[in-house]
């Protein structure tokens, strides 16, 4: 059966603050227990004074008088015994002759007499158990109990509950006063607890208005974490922390879109200027000479491969981003530092790079050996990492610059790597201390650089200061090749970071997860 929807009506009678609720709900639960309380007393009083009648009832014998034969006057007529003194207070006694049926004599005195059936077989009273009957006349009850008395009749005593259901009736209008009372004083003293125990919300809810309203510095106060009040502040608090930490980091990234959106067209429009530039001069003059000409066509090829190369990077970014490395396999880190040696001695002929062990990998190594190192990854990921590194040292180094490549394992920590400490840049978050690492380092004996352009080194589109480089201005690229490479090596669960101060030169480091076997002992 599909209930009813309920009425409009009905809804609005359900009260809506939280206040009201509880002083209800308070106010009902105490006048249920005071009624609850006062009729289990009621019941107990109504059963003990039953029991005393009941008592009373069993412990009574009519006198001996009561059960003689009654007299016949001259006309032979029964003639009724005499009641005078033959029954104390209140107590009315009834016979049932050895025929059954109810006689008309009865001892005691009073208006009021119990039902009782004019035959012993419809009595449904069992000999000696008490039961209660209603009055012939009025709506009081009596208490009776049937016995068995000579020649075979049956004698029933009654005694009247007017006392009983004068003292039931009293307390129960007692009990209705006190429940009323009960409810009255819970309502007006449950108002005031509940407006008391609810302020720290009432201050919570000020100071949640106050934040929509702009104020994001404010703090919850009530923080005592004992009381629901004081840990719905500290969650509150925590909940504000998360929401400003959160509306920093959209600031933040707002603020990088535009300037990598600023950057991007910057870097675009360069080719895109020369482009439409040469082209309109094909265009207007096309009595040109040939050499002329043939200039325009390499200018414009050369400037369509920077758009193509910085287009390229551009999704490569996105991809790298976006989708975790697609292809993982055992990398041997060794011949990749290799090929990307030979390949930056080809690029740089005039560059002194050399490929080196991993300096402070134990007392006993010898510069001159060099360990295969293998970690797991993408290796023309990996590939491209060292390339960009190694393209980046060159480029951004004046000549006769020194340029190592050290391959080794080590132990995550401020002195071997992959922890933060002062003079160090990560573009990721440090890895755990004490952990096994695969590291690739690319150092170079340059001029270093400064803390400022050091944090900014791995954001996009940056480019080494004219300290760095014998170019005035910014160095030379599109400034996405560390970006890149740091990309990876986050996509890797590694990092690559970057130690330098002014003068002794930079250190990019790229760390990978790897097992070094047990840690050294102190």
């Amino acid at each position: 059966m599909i209930p009813r929807p309920r009425g409009p009506w009905l809804r609005s009678l359900r009260p809506r603050s939280l206040r009201t609720r509880l002083v209800l709900i308070s106010t009902v639960l105490a006048t249920v227990a005071v009624l609850v309380s006062q009729a289990a007393g009621l019941t107990v009083m109504r059963a003990w004074l039953t029991g005393q009648i009941d008592d009373r009832l069993g412990h009574f014998r009519p006198p001996p008088p009561a059960y003689g034969t009654p007299a016949q006057d001259t006309a032979g007529a029964p003639r009724p015994l005499p009641r005078d003194d033959a029954l104390p207070s209140d107590y009315r006694v009834f016979f049932y002759g050895a025929d059954g049926r109810l006689l008309p004599d009865s001892l005691g005195s009073g208006d009021s007499t119990p039902r009782l059936p004019a035959t012993a077989s419809a009595l449904a009273l069992e000999n000696g158990r008490p039961a209660t009957v209603p009055a012939e006349r009025g709506a009081s009850s009596w208490r009776v109990l049937a016995d068995a008395g000579p020649d075979g009749r049956r004698v029933v005593v009654a005694l009247p509950l007017d006392t009983v259901e004068g003292a039931t009736s009293k307390l129960l209008w007692f009990s209705l006063a006190v429940g009323a009372v009960t409810a009255a004083g819970v309502m007006l003293l449950g108002r005031a607890a509940v407006r008391l125990g609810l302020r720290p919300l009432d201050r919570m809810e000020r100071t949640a208005r106050r934040i929509t309203g702009g104020e994001l510095a404010l703090a919850v106060t009530d923080t005592d974490p004992r009381t629901e009040a004081g840990r719905l502040g500290i969650a509150f608090n925590t909940m504000l922390d998360q929401v400003r930490a959160a509306l920093h980091r959209k600031d933040a990234s707002e603020q990088r879109l535009r300037r990598f959106m600023a950057d991007a067209g910057h870097e675009l429009r360069t080719p895109l200027t020369s482009i439409q530039g040469f082209a309109e001069l094909l265009l207007q003059q096309p009595r040109t000479t040939a050499a002329r000409r043939h200039e325009a066509h390499e200018l414009i090829a050369r400037n369509a491969d920077r758009m193509s190369r910085l287009v390229d990077d551009l999704f490569l970014l996105a991809e790298l981003g976006y989708a975790p490395v697609a292809h993982r396999e055992t990398v041997d880190l060794l011949s990749l530092a290799a090929d990307g040696v030979s390949a930056a001695v080809v690029a740089h002929p005039r560059r002194d790079v050399r490929l080196v062990p991993l300096s402070g990998g134990g007392p006993d190594r010898s510069r001159d050996e060099l360990d295969v190192v293998e970690a797991l990854g993408d290796p023309h990921q990996l590939s491209q990492v060292i390339a960009n590194l190694l393209s980046n040292a060159c480029s951004h180094t004046p000549p006769g610059t020194r340029i190592e490549v050290r391959v080794g394992t080590v132990r995550t920590g401020p002195r071997t790597g992959g922890t933060d400490r002062p003079g160090r840049t990560g573009a990721t978050p440090p890895l755990p201390r004490g952990v096994g690492a695969c590291v690739v380092e690319i150092a170079d004996d340059g001029p270093g650089l400064a803390d400022d352009d050091a944090r900014q080194v791995f954001e996009r589109f940056y480019r080494a200061p004219a300290a760095r480089t014998d170019h005035p201005g910014p160095g030379p690229g599109s400034g996405l090749g560390l970006s890149i490479a740091a990309t990876i090596a986050a996509a890797h669960e590694g990092r690559l970071e970057l130690d330098t101060r002014p003068g002794p030169g930079c250190t990019f480091r790229l760390l990978l997860p790897g097992d070094t076997g047990p840690e050294p002992g102190p």
